[in-house]
Order: structure tokens, then sequence, then C-alpha cells
């Protein structure tokens, strides 16, 4: 197996499904501190941005060719997620304690992006190299020529359902509910 092939794996078999577990255990922590009475839906809005971010990412690189455009677009979304986490936690933290398993949880999920780009420079280095001047940047956003095996992307998209949007919803709702009362 060469090492573009063992990157991809690492990729879809550790990245992506822990940073999905990452973000139910985030709910989870949140759903600890009530944020439905001290942070409220502000709060929820931020989650609902952060997971956008974070899906525009993972659905470029799970569908389209690894080139210099998507490197740049997976690296300005991981810019955007943390200048929005950091909004949010100056927002958050005056409001509500942000307890040490949710601080090592955020930890955990800033740490999986860098991951990320550095498994895609290993997938596509010439891009990388291109793309400070040691050749020519492919800019072409086309899909994979070996697309991911349907079943894994309908199983993480079923994950990501189940295990970020529902309880993202669910807080939501409690938040709408709590700011009504």
């Amino acid at each position: 197996m060469n090492p573009e092939d063992v990157a991809e794996l690492v990729l879809m078999a550790a990245v992506i499904p822990l940073w999905v577990l990452a973000g139910l255990v985030d709910w989870w922590c949140h759903r600890r501190t009530a944020i439905e009475r001290t942070s409220g839906w502000r709060e929820n809005a931020f989650h609902w941005l952060l997971l956008a971010q974070v899906g525009i990412a993972l659905l470029t690189v799970a569908l389209l060719e690894i080139d210099a455009a998507v490197l740049l677009l997976v690296l300005a979304a991981f810019l955007m997620h943390e200048a929005s986490t950091f909004i949010e936690l100056r927002y958050v933290v005056p409001l509500r304690e942000v307890r040490p398993l949710e601080q090592m949880v955020h930890s955990f999920m800033e740490i999986l992006p860098l991951l990320l780009l550095a498994l895609l420079a290993v997938m596509r280095w010439d891009q990388v190299a291109a793309l400070v001047g040691g050749g020519t940047p492919e800019f072409a956003l086309r899909l994979k020529e070996r697309p991911w095996p349907p079943a894994y992307l309908a199983g993480m998209g079923l994950a990501v359902l189940l295990l970020n949007v529902v309880p993202l919803a669910e807080e939501g709702v409690r938040c709408w509910r709590a700011g009504r009362a």
C-alpha cells in the first residue's frame, strides 16, 4: 500500500469517525451544562455554523479530487472554523462553565482538522509544493476518479445525521423553549 492510500485510509477510518464522535461528546457536554439556561440559542447557532464549516470541508474531501483548490478550501474552512470557535468561546465562557472534559473535546476538534490537512498533504504533496512555487497547481474541482465507497459515504452521512444533526436540533429546541419561558 502506498503512502497516499494509507493516508486516505487513516482519514476515512479514523479522522472522520473521531470527528463525528467528538461532535456528539461536545453536544453531551453542552447538555450537561444546560446551555438553554445560559448561553442559549446564540451558542446553538454557533454550533450549526461550526458544523457547516466542517461539513463543507469534509464533503469536498470525500467527493472531489485532492488538488490545490481543495487544499486551499480545506485550509480556509479550518481558519474560519478556528475564528468562529474563538468568537463562540469569547461569548460562551462568561455565561456558563466550560468544564475540563469539554475543553479536551474542543482541543480534539481543533487538532483533527490539522491532521486532515496533514493527511491531504501526504496524499497530494505535489500540489502542496505547487502552491509554494514548486510546480503548477491544479484548480480543477473535479469528482474523484476513484470515488469513496457508496456504503462508506452513506454510513458516514447517517452517522453525521444521527450523532451530530439530530443532537444539535434537540439542543436548538431546548434553547428555543427556554427562550420562550
